[in-house]
Formats: C-alpha cells, sequence, structure tokens
C-alpha cells in the first residue's frame, strides 16, 4: 500500500511525513552515501540534512524563515542557507524534493520506497542503524539545549 507524498503539507502530520520522506531519500541517494562515508564529521553531515529537510518541509508548508527557525532551533540565517542551496545539504535535500515532486507528477510513483536504490540492502540496513544511532544522539542533544532555555 503507497501513502500520498505530501509536496505541499498541510498540517504537522503532513510536514513531518515530507520531512521524513526528504531526509531518508537523501541519505540514501548513493553519492550523499558516499559523501556521509567518507566524512569525519558524519554527525553534522546528517544533522545538516536533517536541518535541511525540516526547513524545506516546513517551508513548503507556507511557514516563514522565522517560525522555521524557531520551530528547529536554529538561527534564521541558517535556514535560509539551505532554503537558498547555499549548503550543500540545502542543495541535496532540494535535488531529491525535485525528483521525488517529477516522479509523482508524471504518475510513475507514490510510494517513497520506490525511489530508494536496494541494490545494497545490507548497507542499508547497516546505514539505518547508524542513522538512528545518530539521530537519537542529536535528539538528546537537542533536549539538552531545551532544557537549557
Amino acid at each position: 500500500m503507497s501513502e500520498e507524498i505530501p509536496l505541499n503539507p498541510i498540517g504537522k502530520k503532513d510536514i513531518h511525513k515530507l520531512e521524513t520522506i526528504l531526509l531518508t531519500a537523501t541519505l540514501l541517494r548513493p553519492e550523499v552515501l558516499e559523501m556521509i562515508r567518507s566524512s569525519s564529521e558524519r554527525i553534522t553531515w546528517i544533522d545538516s540534512l536533517a536541518i535541511a529537510a525540516a526547513a524545506l518541509a516546513r517551508e513548503k508548508a507556507g511557514m516563514t524563515i522565522t517560525q522555521i527557525a524557531e520551530e528547529l532551533g536554529r538561527t534564521e540565517q541558517t535556514i535560509r542557507k539551505h532554503l537558498k542551496e547555499e549548503s550543500k545539504a540545502g542543495q541535496l535535500v532540494k535535488e531529491t524534493y525535485e525528483m521525488i515532486k517529477y516522479l509523482v507528477k508524471e504518475g510513475r510513483t507514490n510510494d517513497v520506497f520506490s525511489l530508494l536504490p536496494f541494490e545494497k540492502k545490507d548497507e542499508i540496513k547497516k546505514l539505518k542503524e547508524e542513522l538512528k544511532e545518530s539521530l537519537t544522539k542529536i535528539k538528546d542533544e537537542i533536549e539538552e539545549i531545551l532544557k537549557k532555555i
């Protein structure tokens, strides 16, 4: 059963769904996997991709840069940089969005998993575990920051 991809999300549920799709599809692109694999700053890369995906999903929902920055706990400058594709993460997430948008428009897919490269299932499983661990660390760090505010 395929789920609709909310290209212009309405509400928190759709924003979260688009954000998740963007992050997952971007992370699993072969060239992105290689960039992350070869980087010594994996957590920073993953965090940047997550923020870029979150920012784009919220922008597509009609939120302002100020609202996005407040919700994501980042500066407006950082959000602008990702949305204007001045960061590599912003560029990659936007490319992923455009690819998904094109495929959905063409009626070629409505299921995000058909967009992902499954020829390396074991590698993807391992990377998903690494991603889950990294995201847990990032979540914990964000929670600690929010407690201090």
